[in-house]
C-alpha cells in the first residue's frame, strides 16, 4: 500500500511553517485574490514565495488556491495572477471553474493543476474527463462513499491523484456550493466571500401568521438545522487507505496554528504509526482521540464515508464549538535575557503551568517564571492580545513550539 500525504491548510505565513513542522508532507494556501476563503488571513505574493522557498527546504509541496466561480470581470486577473504564480512556483493550483482551468494551462503548464472538491467531483467519468485535460489530481466530493472512492480509483490511469477531505467542518451544501450566503448576506460564497449561514440559529413561520416564528424542534432556542458536526476519520485511515487515496485532506484556512498543528500532529502520528504497524495504529488510537479533543471542534461525525448521514450528524442545539485549550502562542527565539520571545494569543498569568506541544508528539508541562515587555519591564499577568512577550520558563520551549494551556471548565467555545 502507498502511504498518502497528508495535506493541512495555512491561513498565513506562520500556520504554513507550523503545518510542515508538526508533520505535513504538503500545505494549501490562498493568496489575496481568487480563492474561496477571502476571509481568511492569506498570502501576500511576497509571503506565498518566503513559504514555498520554506516548504521546498524540507521536502514539502505548497499548493495555492485559485477555485472561485468566476465572473467576466475576474478573468483579466486572474490571467495576471497566475502569471505572477508562475514566478513564485507552487508545486500545484487548485481550481473549480473550467474557464479559470484554460488560463491556468494557458498561462502556466508547467505547474500541476488540482481541481477542487467545488466542481463537485462524484464519478470517475468526472476524474477522467479533468485527467484528459491535463489535470493531475482531483479532489473528491465529500458526498462519496469509501466504496465510491475505491471505484473511482480502480477506473483511474496511473499517475492521476485523488483527494478527499478527512479532518473538519462540513458544508451543509452540495460540495459546498451554496447560495444561502448571497441570498441572505449579499455575500457570494462562490466567489470567497461565504458568511456561513449555515452555522445561525433559525426558526419556521407559516405563511398566515407573519411574525410568529416557531422553533423547529421543541427548543426554546430554536435549532440549527444546517450545523453539521464535523469531519473526523482518524479512526478509519486504514479504510482510506485501502480505498487508494493519494491525499488526505485536512480542512482550515481560517484556522489558527494550535488547530493545524495539533489536526496535522495526530494524523502525521497515525499514519506512520499504520504503516509501521497496524496493531500500533490500534494501540495508540485513545491517544490519537485525546489530542484531536484539545483542538476546538463541533462534535465529530464520518461524514458520507459509510453512507449517507442521519439526524445526528446535526447539532441542533447551538452553534459554539468545543475548546478544551487555548492557543498561547508560538514561540521564537530567546533574548540576550535567556527569554523567549513570542507574540502573545491569549492571557496568561506568571505563575501558570502550561503546556509546550512538541511536533514529535512530546506535551511538556513548563511553569511561566517571569514575563517582560518588550522594554524588557516586568509584569505579573500578559492581557493584551498580540502584545510582544519576553518570557522564562522552567522548561524552555524551542523556536516554533507551540505554547497551549487547558481552558477552564465551562468556557464557552469560540470560532477560532
Amino acid at each position: 500500500m502507498k502511504k498518502p500525504e497528508l495535506l493541512a491548510p495555512a491561513s498565513g505565513l506562520d500556520v504554513l511553517k507550523e503545518a510542515v513542522r508538526y508533520g505535513a508532507d504538503a500545505v494549501y494556501i490562498g493568496g489575496e485574490a481568487f480563492g474561496l476563503r477571502a476571509n481568511a488571513k492569506n498570502f501576500t505574493l511576497e509571503e506565498m514565495r518566503e513559504g514555498i522557498g520554506f516548504a521546498h527546504a524540507h521536502g514539502r509541496k505548497v499548493y495555492v488556491t485559485a477555485n472561485i466561480y468566476a465572473h467576466n470581470e475576474d478573468l483579466p486577473g486572474v490571467r495576471a495572477y497566475f502569471r505572477e504564480l508562475g514566478g513564485i512556483r507552487p508545486d500545484a493550483v487548485l481550481i473549480s471553474d473550467p474557464g479559470v482551468f484554460q488560463i491556468a494551462r494557458e498561462e502556466i503548464p508547467e505547474i500541476d493543476i488540482h481541481i477542487s472538491t467545488q466542481s463537485n467531483n462524484t464519478n470517475y467519468g468526472t476524474f477522467l474527463f479533468w485527467h484528459a485535460l491535463g489535470a493531475k489530481r482531483v479532489v473528491a466530493g465529500r458526498e462519496l462513499s469509501l466504496k465510491e472512492l475505491r471505484e473511482i480509483k480502480d477506473h483511474l490511469p496511473e499517475g492521476m491523484e485523488t483527494e478527499a477531505f478527512v479532518h473538519g467542518a462540513m458544508c451543509i451544501s452540495y460540495s459546498g456550493r451554496c447560495l444561502l450566503s448571497n441570498y441572505l448576506a449579499g455575500r457570494d460564497a462562490n466567489r470567497g466571500a461565504c458568511t456561513h449561514p449555515c452555522r445561525w440559529n433559525y426558526y419556521v413561520v407559516e405563511e398566515t401568521r407573519p411574525g410568529e416564528y416557531m422553533p423547529v424542534t421543541e427548543n426554546e432556542r430554536g435549532t440549527f438545522i444546517f450545523n453539521s458536526k464535523d469531519l473526523c476519520m482518524i479512526e478509519h485511515l486504514p479504510e482510506l487507505i485501502e480505498a487508494g487515496v493519494d491525499s488526505l485532506k485536512i480542512e482550515g484556512r481560517m484556522k489558527t496554528a494550535l488547530y493545524v498543528a495539533t489536526v496535522t500532529r495526530t494524523y502525521r502520528k497515525a499514519i506512520d504509526d499504520f504503516f509501521e504497524d497496524p496493531a500500533l495504529y490500534r494501540d495508540h488510537m485513545e491517544w490519537y482521540k485525546e489530542e484531536i479533543g484539545k483542538c476546538t471542534y463541533r462534535e465529530f461525525t464520518t461524514g458520507f464515508f459509510f453512507g449517507k448521514p442521519g439526524p445526528g450528524e446535526q447539532i441542533y442545539g447551538n452553534s459554539t464549538y468545543v475548546k478544551n485549550y487555548i492557543y498561547l502562542g508560538t514561540a521564537g527565539e530567546t533574548d540576550a535575557e535567556g527569554r523567549v520571545v513570542f507574540e502573545q494569543k491569549n492571557k496568561f498569568l506568571r505563575g501558570d503551568v502550561i503546556e509546550i506541544m512538541k511536533p514529535d508528539g512530546r506535551n511538556v508541562e513548563t511553569k511561566v517564571l517571569e514575563i517582560a515587555d518588550r522594554e524588557g519591564s516586568l509584569q505579573e499577568s500578559a492581557p493584551h492580545a498580540r502584545q510582544e512577550l519576553h518570557v522564562r520558563f522552567s522548561v524552555m520551549p524551542e523556536p516554533l513550539d507551540i505554547l497551549r494551556v487547558r481552558a477552564p471548565e465551562n468556557v464557552p467555545g469560540n470560532n477560532e
